[in-house]
């Protein structure tokens, strides 16, 4: 009797198709084990940031400097949560903001030696709980987990496009 949790039939198999309702049981595992790794890494981070600032000052670093439009956009927020987000994040010093050379009635936002400082060390303590997780898991697990993110990473860049 099979299961959700059986094991997939090997590529190339006379069953390897994967049902709409096998792909919505493994939609909903993934979401739930994303979602709870998630969770315990924000609550590694140990810093009173909420998650969408967070994000958003790693877009900054990464992207910007950007007008709060740019963001907006990168974010999938609207615009005015764009602005409100900046605003927190400059209150604590975590970027800076400077008039848009190309819009005066806009300015665009950077990332402060503050706020890389602490996306360095939010990286570093979530980098250090997920190796000390993964240190108990044996080669095989691992590479099995190294091609999953492998292709997380493909689903990503896809929705990125």
């Amino acid at each position: 009797m099979a299961t959700a949790f059986a094991k997939p039939p090997r590529r190339g198999s006379p069953d390897d198709a994967w049902s709409d309702e096998r792909l919505g049981e493994l939609a909903a595992r993934l979401r739930l084990v994303i979602t709870r790794t998630a969770r315990r890494l924000r609550q590694e981070s140990g810093t009173d940031l909420s998650p969408s600032q967070t994000a958003a000052l790693a877009t900054i670093e990464r992207d910007g400097p950007l007008t709060p439009s740019e963001l907006a956009t990168i974010e999938r927020v609207q615009r005015p949560t764009a602005t409100r987000i900046i605003a927190r994040l400059e209150e604590g010093g975590l970027v800076g903001r400077t008039p848009d050379p190309a819009d005066g009635r806009s300015f665009i936002v950077g990332a402060t030696p503050k706020g890389r400082a602490l996306l360095l060390r939010l990286r570093t303590r979530k980098n250090a709980y997920l190796a000390r997780r993964l240190r108990g898991l044996d080669d095989d697990d691992l590479a099995v987990l190294a091609r999953a993110a492998k292709v997380l990473e493909r689903l990503q860049d896809g929705e990125r496009g």
